[in-house]
């Protein structure tokens, strides 16, 4: 992840030290781990999704999805260094985003389940895409009056990448319901397939709660992340899943599905192999 800094490239760091500053000498103990647990969080699921993404290169139906999906990919890549970035500085360990994104283990990411998931047929990361764009624009827009000014200033950077993110998704859902019948059966059972995946998107838990005005209530965005979704459906002619037998949760505690140890593999082994190498 490391060439230009992100400071350099986003021009959101002037920020940062004020804000860490500010929270570790706040109120409640407690306060710098819970902004880490949080920054990390929004760091990995953009980090993850962007892994899976990238394995769409060359394999996309069309020549322009290529693009567009390692476009998309190289955007949540973005959003992950300047998030990383952060969260490495807010816990004062000296560890980077380089560190962050390739010396955890499985165990130690915070993203939700849904992005991990292998991505199926392109009607699977279609359905994928449409709850995550739907739930992360509806997040970054909060976020950008958040009381701390540097994920404050990232949200703002994002939500008009992830308007296009949604966009995107959408029309392929559009397209694919309302096309043959085959692509209807498929874009039917993508969105089957991720529905266990997608209430973990919305759980509130103590960590967002106890960060008050910095952080985002997850559970504020179930609304109109299932608002835009289901118009999305309509339009297309596509019904919701019905509620599935078993919701599928705990990747904001470290506990991951098994294909997370073999994305993880794949995306740090040159890291770890050719430890402390740089361009």
């Amino acid at each position: 992840m490391s060439g230009d800094t992100t400071s350099e490239r986003s021009g959101w760091r002037s920020a940062a030290e004020p804000s860490v500053e500010r929270v570790r000498s706040g109120a409640r103990p407690g306060d710098v781990s819970g902004l880490v647990e949080y920054t990390l969080r929004l760091g990995d699921d953009a980090l993850i999704l962007s892994q899976r993404l990238g394995e769409w290169i060359t394999r996309a139906p069309q020549l322009e999805e290529d693009v567009a999906l390692a476009n998309i990919a190289l955007d949540l890549l973005g959003q992950a260094r300047s998030l990383l970035t952060y969260a490495g500085e807010a816990e004062g360990a000296g560890r980077d985003e380089d560190a962050l994104a390739y010396w955890r283990d499985e165990r130690d990411f915070r993203n939700v389940l849904l992005v991990e998931r292998p991505n199926g047929d392109f009607a699977e990361t279609m359905a994928r895409q449409l709850w995550f764009t739907s739930y992360q624009y509806e997040l970054y827009d909060r976020l950008r009056a958040s009381a701390d000014p540097t994920l404050a200033a990232v949200a703002a950077k994002a939500v008009k990448e992830v308007a296009y993110h949604r966009d995107h998704a959408a029309q392929w859902v559009l397209r694919l319901g309302d096309g043959t019948d085959e692509s209807r059966r498929r874009m039917q059972g993508g969105l089957a397939a991720v529905a266990p995946y997608v209430d973990e998107l919305f759980d509130p838990d103590g960590v967002t709660g106890g960060l008050g005005a910095v952080a985002v209530d997850p559970a504020a965005l179930r609304e109109p992340s299932e608002r835009h979704v289901d118009g999305v459906l309509d339009r297309a002619g596509l019904e919701r899943p019905p509620e599935p037998a078993h919701v599928a949760r705990g990747g904001r505690r470290g506990l991951h599905t098994e294909v997370m140890g073999y994305l993880l593999a794949e995306m740090q082994h040159l890291h770890r192999s050719h430890e402390g190498a740089s361009w």
